[in-house]
């Protein structure tokens, strides 16, 4: 067997290259140093206060001294106050939200927008088509957490959008985190040049456990508890396979270099049964076609009790690959026998901010905005195949008119979906619903 030696990679690494040192701000054009950092720092705006949205600024914020927070939006104001305290104890000298900066509400995002250079944006996915346009306008850079939409329509508007960044010369990260893990770099790029052949047929799972359903509180109206709720409507959180499954199958697209033609596959709701568990399934299976006929057998699960594994697999013509197997592995079978044993997990939430933050301050390109909209559009036409039953091609799938979001954004207007008579939301139906 051809071993391969660690492959590590740290802060103190990546900050040996000097790629993020205050000083090279003194590199870049005027316009464009005053634009990315002002007096010599990089000014970042939070938007969406949860545990990802305040995970990804801890993580920005370790990538260099000079990136200061310096504004917060959420629709809950102690939300924010409690990831402002969190964030404060974490970096005391990189921190300054002041009350006059600290914004609540569903406009709060362009407020917050104006006081920084860079925007992450976190709030549930059904808001981040309208958060970075919004970027884009203003002249933003932008961190989009995955994904980046739960709707064609909301794809679409991420790619345009993602467009107009490049012309401005913004720079655009997303958070699909394995692209930059060292593990997956060196497997995907053995399996690009050929270490298994012609690729004939790949699996991913992400199948574990989920976040409980919230009950509703007394007097909430219907939006506020929906958004409180949000991993449960289809319409904030794309359901669990865009929300959390797109991980495995973007790693899959990136094998590829391509995205599938069609997909079809089941799915459902088997525990998940009560009024807290909204509109999503609990499981799906999609068979995803590329092009060349090759094919992706996907699965994810959310329910305790039963096999875990959060992993893809490759099979080819001379051989086959796992990665990240549940022994922290990366391993290729036949003629081009290789493995890498990680000693630990590689902090992928972490290594994702180092290039784009090298990326504004050196100005340097960097736009992750369409294979992150892909992706998703990929996990999107999955979830349109599991509702809907059908066979669904990815022309009339990323065409799709169907927008599953509100016409307006108020705690008194009305959700995109209401319950029945007897609480409970209404959940699709092979057969019977129309997915696009």
């Amino acid at each position: 067997m051809n071993s391969h030696p660690e492959l590590p990679v740290s802060r103190r690494d990546f900050l040996k290259t000097g790629a993020v040192a205050g000083s090279t701000l003194a590199a870049l054009p005027i316009e464009r140093a005053a634009h990315a950092a002002g007096k010599g720092q990089l000014r970042v705006a939070l938007i969406g206060c949860g545990g990802r949205g305040s995970g990804a600024a801890n993580q920005m914020l370790n990538v260099s001294s000079d990136v200061r927070l310096v504004a917060m939006a959420d629709v809950d104001e102690a939300r924010l106050g409690t990831s402002l305290k969190n964030l404060e104890a974490q970096h005391a000298h990189q921190v300054s939200v002041p009350k006059e900066r600290q914004f609540i509400g569903f406009d709060a995002y362009k407020q917050a927008l104006r006081e920084a250079d860079i925007a992450i944006c976190a709030t549930p996915p059904g808001f981040r088509p309208l958060h970075f346009e919004e970027a884009v306008r203003q002249g933003k850079h932008a961190f989009l957490e995955k994904p980046v939409a739960v709707d064609a329509p909301g794809v679409r508007r991420v790619l345009a959008a993602a467009e107009e960044a490049k012309r401005k010369n913004l720079k655009v990260g997303v958070g699909l985190q394995r692209r930059h893990q060292p593990g997956y770099i060196e497997t995907v790029k053995r399996l690009q040049d050929g270490a298994v052949g012609q690729i004939t047929s790949m699996r991913c799972y992400w199948l574990g456990n989920a976040r409980e359903g919230l009950e509703r509180l007394p007097g909430e109206s219907e939006m506020r508890y929906q958004i409180r709720n949000w991993y449960y409507f289809t319409w904030l959180s794309g359901d669990h396979i865009v929300e959390q499954h797109i991980h495995n199958i973007d790693v899959i697209n990136w094998i590829k270099g391509g995205y599938p033609v069609r997909a079809q596959g089941m799915g459902g709701r088997q525990v998940r049964n009560l009024k807290i568990h909204g509109q999503i399934y609990d499981h799906h299976f999609v068979e995803f076609e590329y092009a060349d006929g090759s094919r992706l057998y996907s699965q994810c699960r959310q329910n305790r009790g039963t096999h875990t594994s959060i992993s893809e697999h490759v099979t080819g013509t001379k051989g086959s690959a796992d990665l990240n197997d549940p022994q922290k592995r990366f391993a290729i079978t036949g003629p081009n026998e290789w493995s890498l044993r990680l000693k630990e997990r590689e902090d992928g939430h972490q290594l994702e901010h180092f290039p784009l933050v090298d990326a504004i301050l050196n100005n340097k390109p960097h736009n992750e905005a369409e294979h992150g909209a892909k992706s998703t559009m990929t996990a999107i036409m999955g979830r349109m195949a599991t509702y809907s039953g059908k066979l669904i091609e990815w022309d009339e799938a990323f065409n799709s008119k169907l927008d599953l979001l509100p016409k307006t954004f108020a705690w008194d207007a009305p959700a995109p979906v209401q319950p029945d008579a007897n609480g409970f939301y209404p959940v699709a139906m092979p057969g019977r619903t129309v997915a696009l």
